[in-house]
């Protein structure tokens, strides 16, 4: 085995091919046949599905006017009898509708921020916390974290899942928790200082805002003892993980979770595939339908994801609706697993933008951005229709090197990022330029969308 503690090791070794160096936490389920994972996830539907139908009557009620019983699924294929599951049935049955156990036995709960409307409530039982942690230590050693890591953690410590779900698992992995929490940012980068952090776990977007903060104080990340970023919460598009791989000197890897499911510990980024993420096949099965129809797509299609959790008995949840767009595919990954992996999620259903019959997704300005020198990945889209037609304002943060006091050349490089946008997006948008550290950061999920449209 490699020294994976020492600053970069992880990373080298994953450019240089030697994947099979790097630690699998459970190689029987993670490298198995596709013929045994498939047959581990059919004893669990099954056994999830009685456990749903007798325990909770929102779906016994549904399946019962659909005219299916827990005895009609004999192969994976049959989940497709089942109802879906939406945000607004667990809104509905808010807050303990959905529960399985007595309230006696659940030992944590969580919720959505209910920003929209009630907010989803989620519980754990002991068993469901065993699950939990067991994802979290398979997606944090893909990364290369190791038992000797001490890792910071500023996401915060409230309802969201992301927080307590993360420290509960590397703490059962061994990992030194630093409960920093989300803010005050100069503070952070003296307690990775101080404590010698090898690990931190943030947004992304909160990620780059320390590493500019630590730049303007003199920080040299490059000497830090930082190796390793844990990225989730918010999309990470490819130019904003290179750009802090590259001035934080570590290296960064994606998880993907949701709050109605599990929370992170769904998938995980390996070392050897930068954009795809490996599923625990064995706690949840996963379909990819068509958003509009609800039909499974081909093998590798774009669609919608819909996740089953295989293991939850607080509150089972059957054929969740994500919203989330992605593709899967089951050949064996270089790194040696060989457990389905998603394409990273960087658009969802209900964040496409339609701009004068044109569709819109904020990752399509992204990928524009991160393609053209001299910007940061901070930007913010704003949408009205003040003038009775729709206009999109893409606001872009300028990098110091690129700010002019020209009011021509700076007027020319405007017009150039519009060109760009307008040859992928296919509708006009005006761009309007910020000073560098002109687009504000945040602690915790980035919005970059604002609609004001009436």
């Amino acid at each position: 085995m490699i020294d994976i503690t020492e600053k970069g090791a992880a990373l080298r070794a994953a450019s240089e091919g030697r994947f099979n160096e790097l630690p699998v936490h459970n190689p029987d389920v993670e490298c198995c046949s596709r013929e045994r994972i498939r047959a581990i996830q059919l004893e669990k539907l099954i056994a999830q599905v009685e456990w749903t139908y007798e325990r909770v009557a929102w779906y016994r009620d549904q399946m019962d006017e659909m005219g299916v019983k827990p005895s009609d699924i004999k192969c994976l294929e049959d989940v497709r009898k089942l109802p879906f599951t939406d945000k607004h049935a667990l809104r509905k049955t808010f807050p303990y509708g959905m529960f399985a156990v007595p309230l006696d036995e659940v030992v944590e709960l969580h919720s959505s921020s209910g920003t929209t409307g009630k907010p989803i409530v989620v519980g754990y039982n002991r068993h469901d916390m065993d699950v939990w942690n067991d994802c979290i230590m398979r997606l944090v050693q893909m990364a290369g974290v190791v038992p000797t890591d001490r890792v910071q953690m500023a996401f915060g410590y409230g309802m969201f899942t992301g927080g307590f779900g993360l420290h509960y698992g590397l703490q059962r992995l061994g990992c030194m928790m630093i409960p920093a929490g989300s803010g005050n940012t100069e503070r952070q980068i003296q307690m990775i200082q101080d404590y010698g952090t090898t690990v931190l776990v943030a947004t992304p977007s909160y990620a780059m805002h320390i590493c500019e903060v630590g730049e303007k104080m003199g920080y040299d990340w490059e000497t830090s003892t930082l190796r390793v970023g844990l990225f989730g919460g918010e999309p990470c598009p490819p130019g904003l993980k290179a750009e802090i791989e590259s001035r934080m000197h570590i290296v960064c890897t994606d998880n993907y979770g949701l709050t109605e499911v599990m929370g992170p510990g769904v998938s995980g980024e390996c070392l050897a595939e930068r954009d795809m993420q490996h599923i625990a096949e064995d706690h949840f099965l996963w379909e990819v339908v068509d958003p509009e129809t609800g039909e499974p797509v081909a093998d590798g299609e774009m669609g919608e994801l819909v996740l089953t959790p295989l293991d939850k008995q607080a509150i089972p949840v059957l054929r969740y609706r994500t919203h989330d767009l992605t593709r899967v595919v089951t050949e064996p990954c270089r790194c040696g697993r060989t457990s389905a992996r998603m394409q990273k999620v960087r658009s969802r259903c209900d964040d496409m933008l339609i701009i004068r019959g044109t569709n819109v997704f904020p990752s399509q300005v992204e990928d524009v951005l991160s393609s053209i020198d001299g910007v940061t990945p901070h930007y913010r889209i704003v949408v009205d229709n003040e003038t009775g037609l729709d206009r999109m304002v893409v606001h872009v943060e300028l990098k110091p090197e690129a700010f002019s006091d020209s009011f021509e050349e700076m007027d020319k490089f405007r017009k150039h990022i519009e060109k760009e946008l307008k040859n992928v997006l296919l509708v006009a948008s005006k761009v309007k330029l910020v000073e560098p550290g002109g687009i504000e950061r945040s602690f915790g999920k980035t919005k970059h969308v604002q609609d004001l449209r009436k």
